[in-house]
């Protein structure tokens, strides 16, 4: 089943987000080896593709896990969650209906 799973980040985690961006982006291209990965990307905190230094908020990431527990526990060991990126994760069941 599809799951979302909604990151909010600490204030000014820009240096922490590219700390351990290569680390993170691993974990995902593993998930679109397998096929699991519906969509991925963060969340600009200005309404801008490149924020620069105002960084991100927080991401969204969508993708195919056994349960519920298993994708929480994927999203509590991403790098980002493990270094202190991220101050609060949201994990909950996703139904895709378009397109």
């Amino acid at each position: 089943m599809w799951y979302a799973i909604m990151t909010q980040d600490v204030a000014n985690s820009l240096a922490g987000r590219q700390a351990n961006r290569s680390a993170h982006l691993q974990r995902l291209q593993e998930l679109v080896d397998q096929g699991r990965l519906l969509i991925a990307g963060p969340h600009p905190a200005v309404d801008a593709q490149d924020p620069g230094d105002a960084g991100f908020t927080g991401s969204l990431i969508v993708a195919d896990f056994e349960s519920l527990e298993a994708a929480q526990a994927w999203a509590d060991s991403d790098p980002y969650a493990l270094h202190g990126v991220t101050r609060k994760v949201v994990v909950k069941p996703y139904k895709k209906v378009l397109p």
